[in-house]
C-alpha cells in the first residue's frame, strides 16, 4: 500500500526503520520543514512536500500516516480523509470529544478506513496480561491503578511545547485507557478528579493544562484509579504501570504502552502470594510502529472499512474530556455526555491454550493434531534421591504461566494437585493441558487406574493419558493417595519384587495399549501417549493401534537427544515431550551450553530448554526453586540459530543418541 508520510520528526524515523519487511511503501513526505521532509524523503526514496494541500493532489499515495504533533493532528486527518486518503493516526484523533467523534463519522460517511494509536492492546506483554484475564485466574476485576508518568518534558524532548498544550492525560494516560477500555469497554462515569499543576519554579516553559491529574473511573466492571503527570519523573517506580486486583488474585503489567516484552513485564499474584514474573512463551516479543499501518492495508479494502481503534480512540477522547469536566466542576460527570462514541470490548486477544485443535481425537485418525504448550512442569516428587513436597513450586509454576502439567499415579499427589487446580486462582480448566500415567502395576487395570487419577485430580477427563512404561508388573494393590502412605508402603505398592527382582507379569504391549484405548472411547482422555519406549516399540503400537498414540514421552537431553525417536514421531504427527531435559549429571556445567548462553543470554538450562523447543520438543522441567521455576519458563519465548543448534548437538553420546 503507497502511503504519504505527514510529519517527518522522530516518531517518523520510527515507522520508517520498518519499511524494508513492510508491504508499506512511502512515495511521499510532506513537512512544513523542508530540510527536515528531505531528509527522510531521501531515506525511504520518496517526494518531499511541504504542503500539505499540494502533497494530496500529487502523491499516488492511497493512505496518509498521520505523524504530526497534537496540536496540528486533527486539522490533518480532517483534510485527508475529505481529500479521499484512508488515514493512520498516530496520535489520539483529537484533544476534544467533538472533533474526534466528528471525525469518525467522516470517515464513516465516505467509506474510509480510519486507524489509530495507540493499538498497544495488540502488543505482546498486553495480550498475554489479556490471556490472564482470559483464563478466569484473577476472577472477577473490581478494582485497578493505572499510572502514566510521562515525566517533565522539558528535560527530555527537544521540543516540548506540543506536549505541554495538551497535558498529561492526551500525550499519556491514553494508553493505559486504550488498554482498559480494549479489555472492559467503555468507561461508564468518572466518578472524581482531581487536576493541579505542580512545576518547578526554575523552569523556563509551563505547562498550559494541569501537569498532574488524579481520577476515578467506573467501567460496567471495575473502578480504576488513573494518575498521568507530566511532573512525576517517567524514571519513577511506576512509569506505566497497571495494577488489577480480583476476588482471587492479581495482575500487574509493569509498562501499558510498551511494544516490547521482558520477562518480568507481566506477573500474577494469587490471592494472599506474592506476585510472580510470567514470561512469554512466544519468540515473537516486539511489535512494530508500522503495525497499525499495515493492518489498515490488509482491510481498508473491506465492504465496510475499519474503524475500531478510531472508535476506540474517540471514547477515550471522551474519557479525558470527562476528567477535565469533573475536575473543574467537582462533581461524577457521565462519559456519554461529553460525546463518547459506542465503544465495544475488545475479546482478549491470547493464543488459545485448549489442548486440541479439533477436540476429542476419534479412532482411526492417522494423526492427532495436538497443541501444546511450548514448556511444560514436572510433577514428580522423587528429587535427588528423596520424596518431597511439591505442592508450593506447582503453584508457583502455574502463576508463572505454564500450562502443561505432568502428572502421574506413581507420583502419588494427584489429590494435592486436585486441590491447587479447584482452589481460587487457578487456570479455568480449558486453558490446562494435562497429562496423566497408569503406572506399570496397572497394566491390567488400565481404567480403574484411569478413573482414580481423575477423581484425585477432580476433573472428568484427561487431556492425554499415557502408559508410563512399556513393562508391565505384577498388580499389589490401588495407588491412590501415595504421598500420605509411609515409604516402605510406597515403595511395596509401586516396585513389586521377586527374587530382587521386579515382579513381571504376561501382558504385552499391544494387549495393554487395547485397554487404553478404550479410555477414548469412554471419554476418560482425549487422546493417549506413550512415555519411555524405544523406535521399534512405538512402531509396534501404531502397527495396529485403533487409536494412535498423539504423544510420546521419553527422557531426552543434549547428551542424550532421541534424534532417530524424534524424527520418526514428527513424521507421524506425534508430539514429543522431553522429562528429565535438565538433569543429566554435569550437564549443566558444559562450556558449549555455557558459551552459547553467553552469545544469546541464556543460562545453561535456559539454553538447553530453548534447544529443546526450536526442534519442536516439548521440556518439562521440574523445580522447587522459585527462581529456577520463572528462569525456566522464560526459556519459551527464546529460539535458537542453527549454527547454536549444531554446537548443542554435538554433545551427544552416540551410544544414546537415539
Amino acid at each position: 500500500m503507497q502511503c504519504l508520510f505527514v510529519g517527518a520528526g522522530d516518531v517518523a524515523s520510527q515507522y520508517a526503520a520498518g519499511l524494508t519487511a513492510s508491504p508499506v511503501d512511502v512515495v511521499g513526505v510532506c513537512d512544513l520543514d523542508r530540510a527536515r521532509a528531505e531528509r527522510l524523503a531521501e531515506q525511504v526514496g520518496a517526494v518531499a512536500y511541504t504542503d500539505l494541500t499540494t502533497a494530496l493532489a500529487e502523491t499516488t499515495a492511497v493512505a496518509v500516516v498521520n505523524l504530526t504533533d497534537h496540536q496540528a493532528h486533527a486539522d490533518v486527518t480532517e483534510q485527508s480523509l475529505r481529500a479521499g486518503y484512508h488515514v493512520h493516526s498516530e496520535k489520539p484523533l483529537a484533544v476534544d470529544a467533538w472533533r474526534a467523534r466528528n471525525l469518525l463519522a467522516l470517515a464513516s460517511d465516505r467509506g474510509l478506513a480510519l486507524g489509530c494509536a495507540p493499538t498497544n492492546h495488540r502488543s505482546v506483554a498486553q495480550r498475554q496480561a489479556a490471556g490472564v484475564l482470559a483464563d478466569g485466574r484473577t476472577g472477577t476485576i473490581r478494582e485497578g491503578y493505572a499510572h502514566a508518568h510521562v515525566g517533565r518534558v522539558t528535560e527530555w524532548h527537544d521540543d516540548p511545547e506540543a506536549f505541554l498544550a495538551v497535558g498529561p492525560l492526551y500525550d499519556g494516560a491514553v494508553y493505559p485507557l486504550t488498554l482498559l477500555v480494549a479489555w472492559f469497554g467503555p468507561v461508564e462515569t468518572v466518578r472524581t478528579a482531581d487536576a493541579r499543576s505542580p512545576w518547578p519554579d526554575r523552569a523556563e516553559d509551563d505547562p498550559e493544562r494541569a501537569s498532574h491529574v488524579t481520577a476515578t473511573l467506573s467501567f460496567a466492571g471495575p473502578t480504576v484509579q488513573l494518575t498521568a503527570s507530566f511532573y512525576a519523573p517517567h524514571r519513577s517506580r511506576e512509569f506505566y504501570g497497571l495494577e488489577l486486583h480480583g476476588d482471587d488474585g492479581s495482575l500487574y503489567l509493569d509498562d501499558a504502552g510498551a511494544l516490547t516484552a521482558t520477562d518480568d513485564s507481566v506477573q500474577y499474584g494469587g490471592l494472599g502470594r506474592s506476585y510472580t514474573s510470567m514470561p512469554p512463551q512466544t519468540p515473537d516479543r516486539e511489535r512494530r510502529h508500522l503495525a497499525g499501518v499495515e493492518r489498515l492495508a490488509r482491510h481498508r479494502h473491506r465492504e465496510r472499512p475499519p474503524l475500531a481503534d478510531a472508535r476506540r480512540s474517540a471514547h477515550v477522547v471522551a474519557v479525558c474530556t470527562a476528567i477535565e469536566r469533573a475536575a473543574a466542576s467537582g462533581g461524577p460527570v457521565t462519559v456519554e455526555d461529553c460525546g463518547a462514541t459506542a465503544v465495544d470490548p475488545v475479546p482478549p486477544v491470547v493464543r488459545p491454550p485448549s489442548p486440541l485443535s479439533e477436540g476429542t481425537v476419534q479412532p482411526g485418525d492417522g494423526r492427532a493434531a495436538l497443541r501444546l504448550p511450548s514448556i511444560g512442569f514436572g510433577c514428580s516428587r522423587y528429587r535427588d534421591g528423596e520424596y518431597v513436597d511439591r505442592t508450593d513450586s506447582i503453584a508457583r509454576a502455574l502463576d508463572a504461566g505454564y500450562r502443561l502439567l505432568d502428572s502421574a499415579e506413581l507420583y502419588g499427589n494427584e489429590y494435592r494437585i486436585g486441590d491447587l487446580l479447584a482452589s481460587p486462582g487457578t487456570p479455568d480448566r480449558e486453558r490446562l493441558f494435562l497429562i496423566g500415567k497408569v503406572w506399570n502395576t496397572n497394566h491390567e487395570h488400565v481404567a480403574a487406574a484411569c478413573r482414580g487419577s481423575l477423581s484425585e485430580l477432580g476433573i472428568d477427563a484427561f487431556d492425554c493419558y499415557t502408559l508410563h512404561w512399556p513393562t508391565a508388573w505384577k498388580h499389589r494393590g490401588p495407588l491412590d493417595r501415595l504421598a500420605e502412605k509411609p515409604v516402605a508402603e510406597q515403595e511395596r505398592l509401586t516396585f513389586p519384587e521377586r527374587d530382587g527382582e521386579p515382579a513381571t507379569v504376561d501382558v504385552s504391549l499391544t494387549e495393554t495399549w487395547r485397554r487404553m484405548e478404550s479410555l477414548v472411547d469412554e471419554g476418560l482422555t482425549r487422546t493417549l501417549g506413550l512415555c519411555n519406549v524405544s523406535v521399534e516399540q512405538l512402531d509396534a503400537v501404531c502397527e495396529g493401534a485403533r487409536v494412535p498414540p498423539a504423544l510420546v514421552q521419553v527422557e531426552s537431553h543434549p547428551y542424550r537427544p532421541r534424534s532417530e525417536l524424534v524424527a520418526e514421531c514428527h513424521d507421524r504427527g506425534i508430539r514429543v515431550v522431553a522429562h528429565s531435559p535438565l538433569s543429566a549429571p554435569g550437564l549443566l556445567e558444559e562450556p558449549v551450553l555455557a558459551a552459547v548462553g553467553d552469545d544469546h543470554d541464556l543460562s545453561p538450562a535456559q539454553v538447553t530448554l530453548a534447544w529443546q523447543i526450536t526442534r519442536g520438543v516439548v521440556p518439562i522441567p521440574a523445580s522447587n526453586d522459585p527462581e529456577h521455576v520463572v528462569a525456566n519458563a522464560a526459556a519459551a519465548g527464546r529460539r535458537l540459530p542453527p549454527d547454536a543448534i549444531t554446537r548443542i548437538e554435538a554433545l551427544a553420546d552416540a551410544e544414546f543418541g537415539r
